[in-house]
């Protein structure tokens, strides 16, 4: 067989897949019940909101009255809340807390060592010298203590434990995902709490098997355009109908338990490097408005039901600096 004949042969299977890839598209449009109504959400970061020289507060209150929040994805940084061995403030946990309660919003609590907004792994310098052993008899110590102390607060509805923690070759100060360990933690959070058990992976680079298994609910993150140190900049060629396509199939055969399958993190801001981030004018060339819509369409059409956004700090970021344009088209998304 010629070097030829062999390429056409190569050629025509990558035709018929990709014929395959789009029809099925068109199949799961036709045949899938999509939801009537999308909730949507936001994860929300003080730590992000002071980077970007905003008043964290004052955001946060923005984001409940104004636009209208009721679904909230709340980090716990180690770092910040065990500053010292032993001592633990929860201080602005406690006021996002209250401030949703008080509205009748409700919050998926992020527990553990990694967490939501770089560098995803938050060890407080006490800890740096620690063995890995004495470290996770910590994390567990940390994930005890921030259960035990939002169990019963109605604001909170699920716990989500670890963030990603199966994802390799991002962040810092970040240990090789274990499940054995994160088994542990989710016993332990089932032992304090009745409350669902989210347990995450990246959507395009996880296989999301274990995270099924663990959790009550799976959260996939899902994003369109990233960054990548040997290709750069870079679009994700999945077709949407595939998240809900892996969802099926991974829950059918290893994870029947799972409820069901949520966006727990929506790209809703672009991603840049270095200075580029506070740079407002670059920013909105990198994410104009119409990319952010194109990433909630395409969201809409994985036929996931709930979607939690990536980005409100910087929408109120770019408001600031003249580039109102992203929040107010948020102010259209939540009722």
């Amino acid at each position: 067989m010629t070097i030829w004949k062999i390429l056409k042969i190569i050629l025509s299977i990558f035709v018929v897949i990709l014929i395959l890839i789009f029809t099925g598209q068109a199949v799961f449009n036709k045949t899938y019940q999509f939801p009537k109504k999308i909730i949507y959400g936001v994860t929300f970061s003080p730590q992000y909101a002071k980077y970007l020289e905003l008043d964290w507060k004052q955001i946060f209150i923005k984001s409940l009255d104004e636009l209208g929040v009721k679904e909230f994805r709340i980090p716990t940084y180690w770092n910040e809340i065990e500053k010292n061995v032993g001592e633990f403030s929860f201080e602005e946990v406690d006021f996002m807390v209250s401030e949703a309660g008080k509205r009748g919003a409700r919050i998926i609590l992020v527990v553990g060592f990694r967490q939501p907004r770089w560098p995803e792994c938050y060890l407080p310098k006490w800890a740096t010298n620690l063995s890995l052993e004495e470290k996770r008899a910590r994390i567990l110590n940390f994930v005890q203590k921030t259960t035990e102390r939002y169990k019963d607060q109605r604001a909170v509805w699920a716990f989500q434990v670890e963030n990603e923690p199966f994802l390799p070759f991002f962040g810092e100060n970040c240990d090789r995902g274990d499940v054995n360990f994160l088994k542990q933690e989710v016993n332990l959070v089932r032992s304090l709490s009745n409350k669902p058990i989210i347990i995450s992976d990246s959507g395009e680079l996880g296989s999301w098997i274990s995270p099924m298994q663990l959790g009550d609910i799976f959260g996939t993150t899902l994003y369109r355009d990233v960054y990548n140190p040997i290709m750069g900049y870079f679009s994700y060629p999945f077709l949407p109908y595939l998240y809900n396509i892996k969802s099926q199939i991974i829950r059918g055969i290893f994870a029947q338990k799972s409820e069901k399958t949520i966006i727990v993190e929506l790209q809703a801001e672009p991603w840049l490097l270095g200075a580029g981030s506070k740079n407002p004018t670059q920013q909105a060339a990198v994410f104009p408005l119409s990319r952010l819509k194109n990433n909630l369409n395409y969201a809409q059409k994985t036929g996931f039901d709930t979607s939690y956004l990536w980005g409100v700090e910087w929408w109120y970021f770019m408001d600031k600096n003249g580039y109102p344009q992203y929040l107010e088209y948020a102010k259209t998304l939540f009722d």
